[in-house]
């Protein structure tokens, strides 16, 4: 039966929180990078290669744009910065200048370098560390677009009209240079507190409008809590990080420079994009009883993307719906072509075609496709090198998204598992996020624990939804498992 007391899902304070010490987890993460084959070092040769054209790059734009005042905005502490932007208003409208990383200033086709990040794929992320698609020579130095250097860019110039919609597009090599990096807190604490920065007040203006935008063609955003492994002084601290709009401002910046290079690949009838079908009527069917079970309106209507905006994941059904939507968002891939479109060009939870053009430093496709469109922008040839690679981007992309995920998921396990090694037979307050197949006859449920931020598998019956109590029955170090069952 279902426990009756009060469950608030808060975003839990990243400096409150049991520190996990560092000693018992390091050798299961490097485990776990061996088990999922994650590359290790760069070989010699790619080293070598990078400090030369770090020193001596292998082109240098023509165009020079480094008066604009660039400024970036990313995760406290990051290096390897792909993107910059400059805001401005445009009449009626908007203009957005995006720059990001030219690779190709370094990067040698066939060389050293170019072999080895297509064998990596992208930057794979775990607590203690990270391994780059890049030497950091180049993807944390000559690169990336730091602040007060000038480097060489890809920048996207686009024109927005009064509801933010793109109306013209080019894109061009440039040096920039970036004169601030921000940080997402940083940004929301001075728009909430009334700044009268125009580039935060613009940054917010046209990313509200994008999002409005979004909603009208459907997209569909999920607002899933964002569990975190923070690494910290003699360990690592698992919490539930809080998102802040600004973050979702600025992401639409990239959607939209990604939808802009889509158009430019499907006009040229040759690129990638990034795919996603859209959920079968029978996935939304079910969605819409689960949240009839579940007390939550879903007004006739109203679309699935516009539904889920309107969920808040600190309400325990809610969060209950969030989980159980993933089921709209299957499918995901790279979807290659040169001269006939593919029969499926969009990214539905986006609701328009979508190309990945906006992280070159951390993902392999992205240097191919923003090459592709410089030249479709451009009207000269794509370049041959691009064109031979096309065919083989999907499968390495997925080869290591799958590897990437795989790393992901496996160093939370464990550091939720190291969290609650020495909290056997205690009893936590959860909310039950899934039931298999609709049974509650006491089979495995899914439960999001709030405190610690654990989503972990329990025994016992329970509907989808509930706020219950569960008791910790087992933990296995070396599995990453936790074992619950309903109290």
């Amino acid at each position: 039966m279902a426990s009756q007391r009060t469950v608030t899902l808060r975003p839990s304070d990243p400096e409150v929180g049991e520190v996990v010490a560092a000693a018992g987890l390091t050798p299961r993460f490097d485990a776990i990078r061996a088990e999922l084959e994650v590359p290790g070092e760069f070989p010699a040769e790619v080293v070598a290669e990078a400090e030369r054209v770090a020193a001596q790059p292998l082109s240098r734009p023509e165009r020079d744009e480094s008066d604009l005042p660039f400024v970036t905005i990313d995760p406290p502490g990051s290096m390897d910065l792909d993107q910059a932007m400059h805001l401005e208003r445009d009449g009626e409208g908007y203009r957005v200048r995006y720059a990001i990383a030219h690779l190709e200033s370094f990067v040698e086709p066939g060389g050293a370098i170019d072999e080895e990040a297509r064998r990596r794929g992208q930057t794979i992320y775990a607590p203690d560390e990270r391994t780059p698609l890049h030497p950091p020579v180049l993807s944390e130095g000559a690169a990336s677009l730091l602040p007060d250097e000038v480097r060489p860019a890809y920048v996207w110039d686009i024109r927005l009209d009064a509801r933010g919609e793109h109306t013209a597009a080019e894109v061009y090599p440039a040096l920039v240079r970036s004169v601030e990096r921000l940080e997402y807190t940083a940004v929301q604490e001075a728009v909430d507190g009334g700044t009268d920065d125009e580039r935060l007040l613009l940054l917010r203006e046209i990313g509200d409008k994008r999002i409005a935008l979004e909603q009208e063609r459907g997209g569909a955003y999920l607002p899933m809590p964002d569990q975190q492994v923070e690494e910290v002084e003699g360990g690592f601290r698992l919490h539930l990080r809080p998102l802040v709009p600004a973050e979702d401002w600025n992401a639409q910046i990239s959607l939209l420079t990604g939808i802009v290079a889509a158009e430019m690949m499907l006009e040229a009838k040759v690129g990638i994009l990034r795919t996603m079908p859209e959920p079968d009527e029978r996935a939304v069917g079910q969605l819409r009883r689960v949240a009839r079970a579940l007390g939550v309106e879903w007004a006739e209507g109203t679309d699935h993307g516009t539904f889920l905006r309107s969920l808040d994941g600190t309400d325990p059904k809610h969060l209950a719906l969030i989980h159980e939507s993933t089921v709209l968002f299957r499918g995901a891939g790279y979807t290659a072509f040169d001269g006939e479109l593919p029969e499926l060009v969009e990214q539905a939870a986006i609701a328009a075609p979508y190309a990945h053009v906006t992280a070159p430093l951390r993902r392999l496709v992205d240097r191919f496709g923003l090459a592709l469109c410089a030249a479709v922008s451009a009207g000269t040839e794509v370049p041959a090198w691009v064109r031979e690679a096309l065919p083989s981007l999907p499968e390495l992309m997925e080869t290591s998204d799958r590897r990437a995920g795989g790393v992901e998921r496996a160093t939370t396990d464990a550091v939720e598992a190291a969290s609650l090694a020495d909290r056997v037979g205690e009893e936590f307050a959860a909310v039950v996020v899934d039931v298999p197949e609709g049974k509650d006859d006491g089979g495995a449920l899914e439960v999001q624990l709030v405190d610690p931020p654990v989503l972990a598998r329990a025994k016992g019956a329970a509907e989808l939804g509930a706020e219950v109590t569960v008791r910790l029955t087992g933990v296995s170090l070396d599995e990453g498992r936790v074992d619950f069952e309903v109290a």
